[in-house]
């Protein structure tokens, strides 16, 4: 029986540069994502989680962690539904007794059947695993096709002194919404209420187009691949006129110079955010959009600032619990989730990738969609997931 294909091949038929943007809505296999926080898994813990499409099981053992596909190979049940481990490093299967090594996948043995031929044959398939600035990151993909870390996160963020906090939630959006909400220099208009405002002097118009010069594309063979958009070379819109009467205006400080609350804009594959900057200057904000499945991402949200004592760690941490985590990733950051799970309706059968009527400053998405589909290196396919 054929499969439905996982976009509308209509859809995908209308698209000219980036098409392989649109065919990826399940996100770009052989990349690095970030899926838990560091100390969120114990040594001995098992995690559940969802990763394009996919469902892995993560263990710590002696230390580092480990991610196995969360599918027996025997009759396809979860591993999860009742995880015994009858060893440090095996999980064996609830139903038939079959046991698999974390470290490899290797079927080493099938406790009803110790003498089976498939012992030592057979392997579920596994992922390699790193940690850095205390986050947990996965690479889904295929064995030949590992790249390192810092090819998949922003430039920066592995900085020897950088501190990093921060949360993760589940968005009901596809993570191409989420991308495109975090990068969309239009979307600012949303923010002109926010309550960060109290917390810092800053200039935020409710809306600024690119002047020539300002986006970016970053395609080094041996870096991360980009779009970067400096927001100090647009041109910002203060007041919303309608019928020659201001209806609204964007916050303004005659103590600060400059059009807005950060000095540059810029979005990496597979799909991570970098503001300069932001929420204060001195910090800078990472967030990813990992792909769960079609219609849900991981909002994996961090702050980094670079810390080189003991004190300056202990005050950035103070400063995130009470200021920058509920006014910058909780409210700030608020009306961003809420506008994308609204969008997410309007792209569900593709068709929005076609029907959308974008304007000027859309062409910073433009230039994402083009990027993305020329580095992607692979989209995730329902095939994939077997």
């Amino acid at each position: 029986m054929n499969e439905e294909p996982l976009v509308n091949p209509d859809v995908v038929s209308m698209i000219g540069d980036w098409k392989g943007y649109v065919e990826a809505k399940m996100g770009f296999r052989n990349h690095w994502y970030p899926v838990r926080f560091s100390k969120e898994i114990d040594e001995g813990q098992i995690e559940v989680i969802e990763l394009l499409g996919e469902k892995l099981l993560l263990k710590r053992i002696e230390g580092k962690v480990y991610a196995m596909r969360d599918r027996c190979l025997h009759r396809g049940v979860p591993l999860s539904r009742k995880p015994d481990c009858y060893t440090r490093d095996t999980i064996t299967c609830w139903y038939h007794g079959y046991t698999y090594r974390f470290q490899t996948g290797e079927l080493v043995n099938i406790l009803a059947v110790p003498d089976s031929r498939l012992i030592g044959r057979r392997r579920i398939v596994t992922y390699p695993v790193q940690e850095a600035k205390g986050l947990i990151f996965v690479f889904l993909g295929d064995e030949d096709a590992v790249h390192e870390l810092k090819k998949d996160v922003p430039p920066g963020f592995l900085d020897e002194d950088l501190m990093v906090l921060g949360k993760h939630r589940v968005v009901n959006s596809n993570w191409r919404l989420g991308a495109e909400n975090g990068f969309d220099a239009l979307h600012i208009f949303i923010h002109k209420d926010t309550t960060l405002r109290h917390y810092r002097t800053f200039n935020f118009p409710i809306g600024h187009t690119p002047l020539p010069g300002a986006v970016q594309v970053v395609e080094d063979a041996d870096g991360p691949k980009g779009v970067m958009d400096d927001f100090a070379q647009h041109t910002p819109v203060w007041d919303g006129v309608i019928d020659g009467e201001v209806v609204v205006s964007g916050p303004r400080s005659a103590q600060v110079k400059g059009t807005s609350a950060s000095v540059g804009t810029s979005i990496w594959l597979p799909g991570v955010l970098k503001v300069e900057s932001f929420p204060t200057g001195g910090l800078t904000q990472f967030e990813w959009y990992v792909p769960l499945d079609g219609e849900r991402h991981l909002y994996v949200q961090t702050i980094g600032k670079a810390c080189t004592t003991h004190d300056e760690r202990i005050d950035f941490a103070n400063a995130f619990e009470a200021i920058w985590k509920p006014h910058g990733l909780d409210g700030f950051n608020g009306d961003d989730i809420w506008a994308r799970e609204v969008t997410e309706p309007f792209y569900a059968d593709d068709f929005g990738w076609v029907d959308e009527m974008l304007c000027e400053p859309d062409e910073t998405i433009l230039q994402w969609r083009r990027l993305a589909s020329r580095h992607g290196r692979g989209v995730q396919q329902k095939s994939d997931l077997r």
